[in-house]
């Protein structure tokens, strides 16, 4: 019972203190900065998912990992894997409290008709008395983005907006400010042939036609603002395609039905549903694992001990003797994605305009005079997991060739064969917005393949790492076949970066063997 008293008071209460304060203080800030006051503006599926996804990881890491250390695990891993469940369960009920807090601190606006917009105090519903609905006048936009692993989804959405009116009189010409929105959307694989694509998307174009003829869109029981999101963005260039725009921001109006009193639902009985289910979680979890005495023993006398795994980790991203270019440009990377973040472009996914207004490689614009996109679209990426993909194959490559290289040259081969890259992008595709580092990345591993088939490595490290950036390379160049991927980027790099390669093969074999010749400490180098 003393040890199960020492996983309470040690790890479990902790836990519970982290979990309930940072619900309540996130959702604090939630409300104060954004809901009530506006001083900042956020896309809401950050706000409502990706940031209470991720920070729980911070007062995880500095107050709880400690104390998970505690414990003793059969695997290596175990103490993350058990880290990575305390920030789930801290995040879903944070997830599940900004759901609802956006909807229970919404007001509801009763006016007579849309003219009395301006003059009411902006909420996030409303109900209307007078209203007409304009189907005459609506602003459609088609939208196709792809998704999932390998871009295998490809997504059809029609986003379409009606005026609302006061009544059939003001139809005639009039410009509007408030507008119904409604999304019409559909799924499909993205590897079938670009005719199926085609009449896929046929017959969902005449299946939106067919509901939105047969719709009554008057028939709504109160209308919500859209909020900061993706969808929102896609209505107003909607809008844009009627012919009664206006030039002023427009409203966007979502129609919702049931009672405004019943918009929370069960909500309030998941969160707690959610917390609490997660405590008791937490709590079984504990009583998995044993005490490690010696790592207790040394907690109970104050004895803190630093953190290995942490310290490597974040000393990826400092730049030092040997490993120097490496970090700088996986931070360039980062840097210039979380701009395009903070800009309200997205988190996971950026939307193919957006990343050609940030400098993405592009046929018609590159070869009309702006060749800088060439070099700037190899530091643009298409979400989250496109750059995390990259930076990882990055920092693979640059563990093994900068030390080789030497700073000046491993940048200068990096933006070189990230250049032809986006050349051979350009040539290949008419009309297609090409960003990403892999195309530079595919560099590094033709020339790292050069290299190990010139012999320029030791025997020891030579063969396997030949085989691992093998099938690093044709893996990935054959999930390029699948579509959603740039192989004409990838394969640019790859051949550039090879032939470079063996240019500097015996170079640097001469190098790396006067280098072997004068050691006299009788150590091994990775380079012979």
């Amino acid at each position: 019972m003393n040890k199960l008293h020492e996983k309470v008071r040690l790890i479990f209460l902790p836990f519970l203190l982290i979990a309930a304060g940072f619900i309540l203080l996130y959702s604090f800030l939630n409300w104060l900065l954004l809901i009530q006051s506006g001083l900042v503006s956020l896309k809401e599926d950050i706000v409502n998912f990706w940031l209470p996804f991720l920070l729980p990881w911070i007062p995880a890491l500095i107050w709880l990992r400690p104390r998970i250390k505690l414990l003793k695990f059969k695997k290596d891993n175990g103490s993350f894997a058990l880290l990575f469940i305390a920030t789930l369960l801290i995040a879903l009920p944070t997830i599940l409290a900004q759901q609802y807090l956006e909807t229970a601190t919404g007001k509801l606006t009763r006016l007579d008709n849309t003219g009395q917009l301006d003059q009411a105090r902006p909420t996030k519903y409303y109900s209307l008395n007078e209203y007409y609905i304009d189907k005459s006048q609506a602003g459609i936009r088609a939208v196709s983005t792809v998704s999932g692993k390998y871009n295998r989804d490809l997504n059809f959405a029609m986003y379409v907006t009606l005026p609302i009116l006061v009544s059939a009189a003001d139809t005639a010409g009039t410009e509007t400010v408030c507008w119904l929105g409604k999304k019409y959307s559909e799924t499909i694989s993205n590897k079938i042939s670009d005719a199926e694509k085609n009449e896929k998307y046929k017959l969902f174009a005449e299946r939106v036609q067919t509901e939105f003829d047969s719709t009554d869109f008057s028939r709504f029981s109160y209308l919500e603002k859209a909020g900061n999101t993706d969808d929102h963005d896609e209505f107003d260039k909607a809008i844009q395609s009627s012919p009664v725009a206006a030039g002023k921001a427009p409203i966007v109006l979502l129609p919702r039905q049931g009672a405004f009193a019943d918009r929370n639902g069960s909500m309030p009985a998941w969160i707690l549903l959610a917390f609490g289910g997660g405590l008791v979680a937490w709590f079984l979890l504990l009583l998995l694992f044993k005490f490690d005495e010696a790592a207790l023993n040394k907690f109970r006398q104050g004895i803190r001990t630093s953190d290995p795994d942490t310290h490597e980790f974040f000393s990826l991203f400092i730049p030092k003797q040997g490993f120097f270019v490496t970090p700088v440009i996986i931070n360039l990377n980062i840097i210039m994605y979380l701009a395009m973040v903070v800009g309200g472009l997205g988190l996971i996914s950026f939307r193919a305009y957006d990343l050609l207004n940030w400098g993405g490689n592009y046929r018609p614009v590159t070869t009309q005079g702006q060749w800088w996109r060439l070099l700037s679209s190899v530091f643009l990426h298409g979400g989250l997991l496109h750059l995390l993909a990259n930076m990882a194959g990055l920092l693979f490559a640059g563990f093994f060739l900068e030390p080789l290289l030497g700073r000046f040259r491993f940048a200068l081969i990096y933006l070189v064969t990230g250049i032809l890259a986006s050349a051979a992008s350009i040539w290949w595709h008419p009309a297609t917005v090409s960003i990403g580092a892999s195309g530079a990345i595919f560099g590094l591993d033709g020339l790292l393949l050069a290299l190990l088939l010139l012999k320029a490595f030791s025997k020891t490290l030579g063969k396997p790492l030949l085989i691992s950036t093998a099938v690093f390379v044709g893996y990935n160049l054959l999930m390029g076949l699948t579509g959603g991927v740039d192989n004409a980027a990838h394969i640019g790099g790859l051949v550039s970066g090879f032939l470079i390669g063996c240019l500097l093969a015996p170079g640097l074999r001469r190098q790396s063997a006067q280098h072997h010749t004068g050691k006299a400490d009788g150590t091994t180098s990775y380079f012979s």
